[in-house]
């Protein structure tokens, strides 16, 4: 798959809150954090229980992508979401970075 495939199966993966397909597109020391901040989760383990979390707390949550850029193995996208039909909605850019079939790092801008 290519880099843009593989950020598009987790994107399906998270709409369907498949949390064994969302996590196997992650490498095992991937890296989630804040455009020029902080670290947020390092590793799957953080990964996979920050994930578990939300979807437990959003059963209706879904993301949809605004516009993608790839260049390399760089996926660039503009995500909008929502927790539950008609709720809460989020924004966020997001760039991922993918090597070896797998998400290394992806850093949100919010």
């Amino acid at each position: 798959m290519t880099p843009a495939e593989i950020v598009q199966a987790q994107l399906e993966a998270y709409n369907a809150q498949d949390l064994e397909a969302f996590c196997a597109l992650y490498a095992d020391d991937c890296v989630i954090g804040d455009l020029n901040g902080a670290v947020t989760q390092q590793g799957i383990a953080a990964v996979r229980a920050r994930y578990a979390r939300t979807f437990a707390q959003y059963p209706k949550n879904r993301a949809w992508v605004v516009k993608r850029i790839a260049v390399g193995d760089v996926v660039i996208d503009h995500e909008q979401g929502e927790r539950a039909p008609g709720g809460e909605t989020f924004e966020a850019a997001v760039i991922y970075t993918v090597r070896d079939g797998r998400i290394v790092r992806a850093d949100f801008a919010r």
